[in-house]
């Protein structure tokens, strides 16, 4: 039987990878802080990665698989340190924003990284990644490590991708406020396909960096298929980008934004090649097939709940107000 290690698997990602090696008949050991439950079936050791010591209860076999997703450079370069003579494979879960910029469209996984952080703090996202890859780069020919970008799906806790399902969906035949297309492009992976990738690419041994990313789409086609799929019938409401700065509109995540929108000065931002991990397995579902479910989760969650991005319904009403005026 396949012994795997999830260093974490109560979180949304690691949880998805716990439960896929699970489904494959693996035994699965998940290290976290056992703050959120863990998928049934698993062995939960429950550890602080900020103590000493998080390992030890670790320490007893070899692993056939150790999978990674922390953003936090010294979790991951400790745990490297301490379980790096047991471990056959490990895998790592990286992101497309461990790059050093975002200038050149169509860059594939030999661009330049980040400058690592050398203080080990998780605050500089790029920066960490790029640590952490770092670290799991010692592993050698047992390190594959994965750059998702943008994850979406059901469960997502950034609301992201999810705003724009569950604000067609409750507009019905009321305006949506969206930015005006102006050449913006978006890339998603699905977070089912990423898991997916990760379990079937360890478990037949590869190796080496992919960046997990759909094909570019313009935003617009994006937003017109999360509309179509949602059964939103009202106007769109298209709005330029230097009047949404001014009235405080923020890009791509947290309050007051419209998710997915990009500042002009990151024009590579979502163009990232990712025919590597199509090369490796990577499967790509169709948009509507994400979107169905997103929305079906949205539902459930409830499509007026307080979130984590994007625009109230009160801020956009008012946005929407001041846009015909």
């Amino acid at each position: 039987m396949t012994d795997v290690l999830i260093l974490g698997g109560t979180g949304w990602v690691s949880g998805r990878i716990a439960q896929r090696w699970l489904d494959a008949g693996a035994a699965v050991t998940c290290l976290a802080r056992g703050g959120r439950p863990a998928p049934a079936g698993v062995r939960l050791v429950v550890a602080d990665r900020d103590e000493a010591g998080a390992y030890d209860e670790c320490l007893d076999r070899e692993w056939d698989e150790i999978v990674d997703v922390s953003s936090h450079p010294r979790h991951v370069d400790e745990a490297v340190r301490a379980l790096d003579a047991r471990a056959v494979h490990w895998s790592y879960v990286s992101s497309v924003s461990v790059y050093a910029d975002a200038d050149h469209p169509g860059a594939d996984e030999s661009a330049a990284l980040a400058e690592p952080a050398e203080d080990g703090s998780p605050e500089d996202y790029a920066r960490a990644k790029s640590a952490a890859e770092r670290a799991v780069s010692r592993l050698g020919e047992r390190a594959a490590i994965s750059r998702p970008g943008l994850i979406v799906g059901p469960g997502d806790p950034t609301d992201r991708f999810g705003y724009w399902p569950a604000r067609f969906a409750q507009a019905g035949e009321d305006a949506v406020l969206v930015p005006a297309p102006d050449g913006q492009s978006a890339q998603v992976i699905d977070v089912d396909d990423l898991a997916d990738f990760v379990v079937a690419a360890a478990a037949r041994g590869w190796r080496g960096v992919a960046n997990a990313i759909a094909p570019t789409a313009p935003l617009a086609e994006v937003l017109g298929t999360v509309r179509e799929v949602a059964g939103h019938r009202g106007p769109l409401v298209a709005a330029e980008p230097g009047w949404l700065a001014d009235q405080g509109v923020a890009h791509w995540a947290g309050p007051r934004s419209l998710p997915l929108w990009l500042p002009s000065d990151v024009p590579g931002f979502a163009t990232r090649d990712g025919r590597a991990y199509r090369a490796a397995g990577g499967r790509i579902r169709p948009l509507a097939e994400t979107v169905e479910r997103v929305v079906a989760d949205e539902r459930r969650r409830g499509l007026d709940r307080p979130r984590r991005a994007g625009l109230t319904r009160y801020e956009e009403s008012a946005l929407l107000a001041a846009l015909a005026r």
